[in-house]
C-alpha cells in the first residue's frame, strides 16, 4: 500500500471514529439539558429517580448503538474493528465516570453504563455488516 493511500486510510478511520463518537456525546448531552430544561428531570446538580435514571440507560443504548453503527459505516474498511474500538474507547470513558461519579447517582446506573458500552458497540459494527451482506 502506498504511503499516500495509507494516510487517507488512517485520516478516513480517524474521521468514522470521531464522528460516531461525537454523535453519542451530543446526542447524550443534548438530550440529557433538554429533560432537564423541559423539567422532566429535576434541576441540575439534584439526584434523579431511579426511574429516570432508567430512562437516561435507555437512550445511551441507542445512542451508543447508533454512534457505533455511523463508525462502522463511515469505516473505509473493518466497520466491526471500528465499532469496537469506538466500544473500548467508551468503556473507558464509562469506568472513568463511574469512578467519579460514586457519590453522586446510584451504582447500579453506573455499572450499567460501564456494562453497556461493548455490547452496543458490537450491536452497532452488526447492523453494518449485515446490511453490506444483504446489498451484495
Amino acid at each position: 500500500m502506498s504511503e499516500t493511500k495509507r494516510s487517507t486510510q488512517i485520516l478516513k478511520s480517524t474521521g468514522a471514529l470521531l464522528a460516531g463518537f461525537f454523535l453519542i456525546l451530543i446526542l447524550s448531552i443534548g438530550t440529557d439539558t433538554v429533560l432537564h430544561l423541559i423539567r422532566i428531570y429535576p434541576p441540575f446538580g439534584s439526584m434523579m429517580s431511579d426511574s429516570l435514571f432508567v430512562l437516561a440507560a435507555s437512550y445511551r443504548v441507542v445512542y451508543g448503538i447508533l454512534g457505533s453503527y455511523i463508525a462502522a459505516r463511515l469505516a473505509p474498511s473493518r466497520p466491526m474493528f471500528h465499532a469496537m474500538i469506538l466500544g473500548y474507547v467508551g468503556l473507558a470513558i464509562s469506568i472513568a465516570g463511574a469512578i467519579m461519579m460514586r457519590d453522586k447517582g446510584p451504582a447500579w446506573y453506573s455499572i450499567l453504563i460501564v456494562l453497556i458500552a461493548l455490547p452496543c458497540a458490537w450491536a452497532g459494527g452488526i447492523l453494518v455488516q449485515r446490511k453490506k451482506v444483504k446489498v451484495a
